[in-house]
């Protein structure tokens, strides 16, 4: 046996947050919200966008608190027109309030209150925009999206025309 004291010559540092670290704090972050999020969402702020004026009841970038972060949940006030756009369908749009219609790709789809308004799913997306009929009166629709099946879907937004309420 040697004399020698062995030493060790570097030290190894001290190992910081990894991806695995991450993913358990937002599953850890996930359960709290479950259990502790609001069940009743007050209507947000409404702003003025790019598709006119809404707000979002759920929007788990906007909104960190709520269960269901891979919802989006909003309401648009047609007041005339919505910017138009493209993007994949998979969405639900409950009409609340008035009558229009839709530009679906050309063609025009009306609708009114108490109907159920569906964008359908379409290779390429789908270029839409929507129209209030009765100028002066309400016309509100609330819609739904599930994230996981847009993000499968691997859709894009693509503006096309802006709402004429949007000065940005």
């Amino acid at each position: 046996m040697s004399d020698q004291e062995r030493t060790r010559e570097r030290e190894r540092p001290p190992v910081g947050k990894t991806h695995y670290d991450t993913f358990l704090q937002s599953r850890a972050e996930f359960d709290e919200r479950q259990k502790a999020g609001p069940i009743v969402i007050k209507p947000r702020e409404w702003m003025i966008t790019k598709q006119g004026r809404m707000f979002y009841y759920l929007n788990g970038q906007a909104y960190k608190d709520t269960p269901l972060q891979d919802w989006r949940v909003f309401t648009q006030d047609i007041k005339t027109h919505s910017g138009k756009h493209k993007h994949q369908g998979g969405f639900i749009i409950y009409i609340i309030e008035g009558r229009g219609y839709s530009i679906v790709d050309g063609q025009r789809v009306d609708w009114e209150g108490g109907d159920l308004f569906l964008l359908p799913i379409k290779k390429g997306g789908i270029e839409h925009q929507h129209f209030n009929l009765d100028e002066g009166k309400g016309c509100r629709w609330i819609a739904f999206l599930w994230m996981p099946m847009f993000d499968y879907l691997a859709s894009e937004f693509k503006q096309m025309e802006v709402s004429p309420l949007y000065q940005g």
